[in-house]
């Protein structure tokens, strides 16, 4: 049997993880700028083996328009090319026989306000997991109820329940704000 503490514990975890994952999310969307988190969900065929790029590569930004990729081992540039294309992130690689540059080109308002439905999905499917954490939380507090904890005791957890819940939302907001922000700047 667990008590109202740790139920609230497990809540408030839930609730990190969902903002943990939102602002991991918001790395791999597009605003202009080359970051070399654009390429995180790019896996490449590399001796049979579906292996992220970052394995293979040092991944750099030499300037706020452009990626340069210098594989450990050349004879997995084409292999690395490939792996671009493949996952459709947007971005023509250059091959020089030697690393991979990427231009990031400049983002068309149409596109901008594209980015900016993703992000919002992406924020409330956020919200979603938070919600439902208060939610399975408030659930487990009501069983509680009935072994002996006082029915102030759960009222208090589940004020606290609120106020942590209303401050991971405020949290996923602001970061939402960011980043539309920051696909919005020209």
């Amino acid at each position: 049997m667990s008590t109202t503490a740790e139920v609230l514990t497990a809540a408030e975890e839930r609730m990190k993880k969902a903002s943990a994952s939102l602002a991991k999310e918001f790395h791999t969307v597009r605003t202009g700028r080359a970051n070399s988190a654009l390429l995180d969900k790019v896996m490449v065929e590399y001796y049979g083996t579906e292996t992220p790029l970052k394995s293979l590569a040092n991944i750099s930004t030499p300037d706020g328009r452009s990626l340069l990729i210098q594989p450990y081992d050349k004879a997995a540039l084409k292999d690395i090319e490939q792996g671009i294309h493949k996952a459709q992130v947007g971005l023509t690689p250059n091959n020089d026989g030697s690393v991979i540059r990427i231009v990031v080109p400049t983002l068309t308002e149409e596109r901008r306000k594209e980015l900016t439905k993703i992000v919002k999905k992406f924020a409330e499917d956020a919200r979603v997991s938070v919600r439902n954490a208060r939610r399975d939380s408030h659930e487990a507090l009501k069983k509680l109820k009935t072994a002996n904890v006082s029915e102030d005791e759960i009222k208090r957890q589940e004020e606290t329940l609120q106020k942590v819940t209303d401050k991971y939302i405020k949290e996923i907001d602001k970061m939402t704000q960011d980043k539309e922000a920051e696909i919005m700047e020209v």
